[in-house]
């Protein structure tokens, strides 16, 4: 990143990018592109500012990271979301709150053609939103730039995997959430932040999805990885702190977790992975979770592994009435930054 007269050791300047860099998109090695989304919460919304919050608490993160000390050197640039598509969004939160409404009533089960259009307009602008997203995606792709996304929910990183899947793409995905995200067409919802990986898994191109922290999950949800036992691996929250409880070290856990994984790999994170006591305003904290310096060294590792990450997400930050949930976030995706940077 030339730049002769930036100082890494002052405060970040008012207007400067995001973690106060004075680079603009042409040499950042590293495009983060918020997705401001969050059409089908169910419980506390928020998310969809979550990219702000991440963006105003990153000018208090300091340069000089522990692992990866000259990160900021490759360049952090961080893309705009269009107006329209926000717009489009936003007009359609009413919407997909009387549809949460009615399933709470059951009027959408007694009255399922009064809903069918409120569905079908929210399926439409998501679909019109990936469209972007991919297009903008093999922009940067084009370019040579590492590319991570930065939500809003968990829905927003099915475009990047059909990216992926249009190169033809094998990889595996390192998913680190509270939530197994298993679900079919959540709540009526087809594109659920809670079938993420549902929908993604019907890429024949993933190879492997190894979820990590996971400690809240449905029944369905629970059979589909015992029917994939292959391809689906999952390390519960509860049975990896059983294990340590019992004088196992984190670090042979990890080495499994990291074994599981195929040599390229992506990295999707949501920010409820972590304990609540870093994260309490995510859309659906549960007790329990990774530290934050735990998942830090899973992900390090994977990258000390020599596993190429060929992509990564941060999600379901919510910034609440403070900014600790962007505080936390913004540490987290810079450390994401780190591991996929290149050397």
């Amino acid at each position: 990143m030339p730049n002769n007269t930036f100082d890494p050791n002052a405060a970040a300047l008012s207007g400067s990018g995001i973690y106060g860099l004075p680079c603009g998109s042409d040499e950042a090695q590293i495009i983060i592109i918020p997705v401001e989304w969050e059409l089908t919460t169910s419980y506390n919304r928020g998310t969809v500012d979550g990219p702000a919050a991440v963006l105003e608490a990153s000018m208090q993160v300091d340069l000089c990271h522990h692992d990866y000390p000259d990160l900021w050197q490759k360049g952090i640039w961080m893309d705009r979301f269009p107006e329209a598509l926000r717009a489009v969004h936003d007009s359609l939160i009413p919407v997909s709150e009387r549809i949460i409404e009615g399933i709470e009533t059951g009027e959408t089960e007694t009255n399922p053609e009064l809903f069918a259009p409120m569905y079908r307009d929210i399926k439409m602008a998501t679909e019109k939103k990936d469209e972007w997203l991919r297009s903008r995606i093999a922009h940067w792709k084009s370019k040579g730039k590492v590319v991570g996304l930065l939500g809003g929910d968990h829905s927003i990183p099915l475009a990047y995997h059909q990216y992926l899947h249009q190169e033809g793409v094998e990889y595996g995905i390192l998913h680190a959430d509270a939530h197994l995200d298993l679900r079919e067409a959540f709540e009526g919802f087809e594109y659920s932040h809670a079938s993420i990986f549902h929908n993604t898994l019907k890429f024949g191109n993933v190879k492997k999805l190894v979820q990590v922290a996971i400690r809240d999950y449905c029944h369905q949800e629970r059979d589909l990885t015992v029917s994939q036992p292959e391809r689906i691996k999952v390390f519960y929250d509860r049975d990896m702190r059983r294990r340590l409880y019992e004088g196992e070290s984190f670090k042979h856990i990890v080495d499994e977790i990291v074994a599981a994984l195929p040599v390229k790999v992506y990295l999707s994170i949501d920010i409820d992975a972590l304990d609540p006591k870093l994260c309490p305003n995510t859309g659906t904290p549960v007790p329990g979770g990774m530290e934050y310096e735990e998942l830090c060294y899973l992900l390090n590792r994977i990258k000390e592994s020599g596993k190429e990450v060929v992509g990564f997400d941060l999600c379901e930050v919510s910034p609440g009435d403070n900014d600790w949930d962007g505080n936390v976030s913004a540490r987290m995706l810079f450390h994401l930054c780190g591991v996929a940077a290149r050397d």
